[in-house]
């Protein structure tokens, strides 16, 4: 009588994903991060290769012969695609040039304030005590001061505001919700076990902070990063709007010529507007993906 062998069963070792590598599979079967994920491509690319989309000046009028001449929406892509505006400036052209002075002050706040507020977030809620006590006022007093209002009174000072002190405005005073959300996190990692390990075994203060906290309190500070730098590019085109923004070509500034026309040349306007919208649409869906993604709530 034969004994049959037992049937071998092979387990298959499946790799264990991270927080990372689940959030990515995610990421990639979601729609609205897969559309705005494009948008955010697409503006990227017009940022650093204008003249890829157009050979125009986009500080070039002539008065004599394009003042308020009307779109011309079979001519794709040319100087008079969108129309002129009163100066006889080409609107496509400064549709296209001004996404680099919108797009530029965006990244450069983001960065900034991710900076200044997740250190100050991080050693307050690593420390403790009396530090904490005195940077968690620090914000407060910050924080207390409208975003806006202290932007423009900031702003107000500087004849000549170019980039740079456009970012440093927004980053001075809108570092403070980023520096609550790091602390917010740090608190909760710290008490973690292996945190409480690299501190029995001696590791020195920077060591637990930048190898143990800090990559376990990215993702919060992340979201929160990704959503603010669509509220710093609308930001900088309201500044723009009320003549405090930059001096030169801008998405808010081509708005607020736009206005004074509106009852004759609305495309002057219209074009600037919907392209604003759009990239601050982008920008927020894309870090409300990102947070759905990120959250364990949400699995």
């Amino acid at each position: 009588m034969d004994v049959a062998a037992p049937a071998l069963q092979i387990v298959k070792s499946e790799k264990t994903r991270s927080l990372w590598g689940d959030a990515w599979q995610d990421l990639r079967r979601n729609k609205i991060f897969i559309i705005s994920a494009v948008l955010i491509l697409l503006l990227l690319t017009i940022t650093f290769f204008p003249g890829w989309f157009t050979s125009a000046n986009p500080t070039y009028g002539d008065l004599s012969k394009h003042y308020l001449q009307k779109p011309q929406l079979g001519k794709v892509f040319s100087a008079e695609w969108l129309g002129y505006d009163q100066q006889g400036r080409s609107v496509y052209a400064r549709l296209i040039y001004g996404a680099r002075a919108s797009i530029a002050v965006g990244f450069g706040t983001t960065l900034l304030v991710t900076i200044a507020g997740g250190l100050v977030g991080m050693i307050a809620g690593y420390f403790g005590g009396l530090v904490d006590s005195i940077l968690s006022r620090l914000v407060d007093v910050v924080f207390g001061i409208p975003f806006l209002l202290g932007t423009m009174v900031f702003l107000n000072s500087f004849t000549e505001r170019t980039t740079w002190v456009v970012i440093g405005a927004l980053g001075f005073f809108g570092w403070t919700q980023l520096a609550r959300v790091m602390r917010g996190a740090v608190i909760t990692t710290k008490q973690s076990d292996y945190v409480q390990a690299a501190k029995a075994l001696g590791a020195s203060t920077p060591r637990i902070l930048f190898r143990h906290i800090l990559p376990n309190t990215l993702a919060p500070v992340i979201v929160v990063a990704t959503i603010s730098l669509g509220v710093y590019i609308g930001s900088e085109a309201t500044l723009s709007f009320l003549g405090l923004g930059l001096n030169g070509v801008s998405w808010g500034n081509d708005i607020s010529d736009g206005g004074n026309q509106i009852r004759v040349a609305q495309w002057i306007m219209l074009y600037p507007s919907i392209m604003l919208t759009l990239t601050v649409l982008a920008f927020i869906m894309l870090g409300e993906a990102v947070r759905n993604a990120l959250d364990p709530k949400t699995r």
